[in-house]
């Protein structure tokens, strides 16, 4: 049976192997994924399998490697937001001529992203790109921001949590 994590939208927390975990969410809320639309800030409802890591050189150190898909990322890395794009909701190398997001940002979000498996088999223009699981930015008094669709946890929790994590695994939003 594939081990779950769940997400209380509602209480902000992330459950995993007994703990809750404060967790942020999207600025829009939680929805259900077939009313998810791409640039919504919504957080999309359901089961997402974990698909892999992306973990950034020299913000992160392993002291072994984790157990689900990883790699290092590059400064070149992005991720299609653009409907328009053949790619969209796909990784992608910069310079690209489509909307997307660098996957080395200036502040810490996408030191560690767990990609969920949400629109993408395959990916579907319009519903929804790069809801991801990723370390949350906190606002000028120290609080989590929301984030554009994604589930966001701190650093330290993520570092605790990155080690146990499995591709078999499934985060379940509710």
């Amino acid at each position: 049976m594939t081990m779950r994590l769940r997400v209380d939208t509602a209480a902000r927390l992330l459950h995993f192997n007994g703990e809750a975990i404060p967790c942020a969410i999207g600025k829009g809320g939680a929805c259900a994924a077939s009313e998810k639309r791409e640039g919504d800030g919504c957080t999309p409802r359901g089961i997402w399998p974990i698909r892999g890591a992306l973990l950034r050189p020299g913000r992160v150190a392993l002291t072994r490697a984790p157990l689900l898909p990883w790699r290092w990322t590059r400064a070149n890395d992005g991720w299609s937001d653009s409907i328009d794009d053949p790619a969209y909701n796909r990784p992608i190398l910069l310079p690209h001529p489509f909307s997307h997001e660098h996957l080395q940002r200036e502040d810490a979000a996408y030191d560690i992203v767990i990609v969920l498996g949400h629109n993408d088999a395959p990916p579907q223009p319009g519903l929804g790109s790069a809801i991801f699981w990723h370390i949350w930015v906190a606002d000028t008094v120290g609080l989590p921001k929301p984030t554009e669709g994604c589930i966001a946890i701190s650093r330290a929790d993520m570092d605790r949590i990155l080690p146990a994590l499995e591709s078999s695994m499934a985060m379940e939003i509710q």
